[in-house]
């Protein structure tokens, strides 16, 4: 009798934080992540950002005296700085709410004129989800929304598709409403890493965000492994590009006027996502005004003086539009995937009568033909891809239309070695 009750005495307070444990869920932060290493080859130089790891497209010729292109030299370099940490946090309800939040970070480094901060370790996403039934509100770093996190290039290049995929993470604030399976999705947007040109603070001292809203249609049969979505957005943005503007006065002396100048743009996007079995293809359309923040084509210009007293300017955009194709199989040990892009200069909505604060300015079109060949198993992948990418160098007119061109053709090789955890 005595063995009895010393044993429950024991193993009954065992019995009853067992099922304690087992009534209350876990919260905390689960990490997860991946290793990767890329070694990657150009035949010339390239436009480029963090030491040549984000390919945008080939530099232009550069002739020295005798004629001869200064870019025309190969390079080779071998990074890990897009290696990842993952953190998914969990969390009691709140405001009748499930909650989440994640901070994921990497060694790209901080934006810089120069890039010092290569190899710098860099928040990409820092956000708080609050999900109700239908109803779901972020705040905090996320993707831009013209980056569809469920239909976008598949490319091994941190490109990522870049200059014809929009590409951008953003502080936010961020609505979304499921209707069945319908989604709109409604944000409020600043600009961090990826800026405006100017910086950031053109975009905050117009005191209005980037505003962009997105509906889109999906899918999904897990037991047949198929997947379709389809979705369009729109975007609308205001910068201001400065301040004040400076004159001379008449004993020469520079003196400073307080000027109210604005730039408005348009954004809109169209896309698809089909996944069968065997195969997934995605498709993108996209037309903007002023996307240098997104990593495109195009910017804004100088169209006119509305104040002479004051040299107050009137600006224009620069216009672009750009499409994509990705293709690839769905293999477990074995992918084969196919990249295609390309992207156009439309030239400017009014005359340019003034400076041009833009990206590929003097470029016509890019295009790209990125295949892939992922080797799988268990954690680890070995990966290469052949970028072929084309840029049409011109002389641009007084509406930024480019002419006179020249192709400049880079051929990048990549090399990569990934381990996720």
């Amino acid at each position: 009798m005595k063995k009895i009750i010393l044993s429950l005495i024991v193993f009954l307070p065992l019995f009853i934080n067992a099922q304690e444990k087992k009534e209350n869920p876990v919260y905390g932060i689960t990490f997860s992540g991946f290793v990767k290493n890329d070694v990657f080859f150009d035949n010339r130089q390239t436009v480029t950002i963090r030491e040549g790891h984000f390919l945008l497209y080939p530099d232009n010729e550069k002739l020295d005296v005798d004629g001869k292109d200064i870019n025309a030299k190969p390079t080779l370099n071998m990074l890990a700085i897009q290696s990842r940490l993952t953190g998914k946090i969990t969390g009691p309800d709140a405001f009748g709410a499930k909650t989440s939040g994640m901070i994921e970070a990497d060694f790209f480094g901080n934006e810089g004129k120069d890039f010092a901060d290569v190899n710098g370790f860099r928040i990409r996403h820092a956000f708080v989800k609050l999900n109700w039934k239908t109803t779901e509100l972020l705040f905090g770093q996320y993707w831009h929304p013209m980056f569809q996190t469920g239909c976008f290039p598949g490319v091994i290049s941190f490109n990522t598709g870049v200059p014809f995929q929009p590409f951008s993470r953003n502080p936010q604030i961020r609505l979304t409403k499921k209707v069945g399976k319908l989604s709109l999705m409604l944000a409020a947007i600043e600009q961090r890493d990826f800026t405006s040109s100017g910086g950031s603070v053109v975009l905050r001292n117009s005191a209005i965000p980037d505003m962009q809203f997105q509906l889109t249609y999906g899918t999904k049969n897990d037991s047949a492994k198929t997947e379709f979505l389809v979705g369009a957005g729109v975007g609308y943005k205001t910068i201001v590009p400065r301040l004040f503007s400076e004159t001379k006065d008449t004993a020469n002396k520079t003196i400073s006027h307080k000027v109210n100048e604005k730039v408005s743009s348009l954004s809109a996007s169209v896309f698809m996502k089909f996944k069968l079995p065997i195969l997934t293809v995605k498709v993108e359309g996209v037309y903007g005004q002023n996307m240098y923040d997104l990593v495109m084509l195009g910017g804004y210009a100088v169209s006119g003086i509305s104040d002479s007293s004051k040299m107050s300017y009137d600006y224009t955009t620069l216009n672009t539009a750009s499409g994509w194709l990705d293709i690839h199989s769905n293999g477990t040990k074995f992918q084969i995937g196919l990249f295609g892009g390309y992207a156009m200069n439309l030239g400017t909505t009014d005359e340019i009568k003034g400076a041009v604060s833009s990206r590929g300015s003097n470029i016509k079109y890019v295009y790209r033909a990125a295949p892939r060949f992922v080797f799988i198993s268990g954690k680890t992948q070995f990966a290469t891809e052949i970028e072929y990418t084309t840029a049409a160098y011109g002389t641009s007119d007084n509406k930024g239309i480019v002419s006179k061109t020249k192709d400049i053709s880079n051929l990048r090789v990549l090399f990569s070695a990934i381990y996720n955890f």
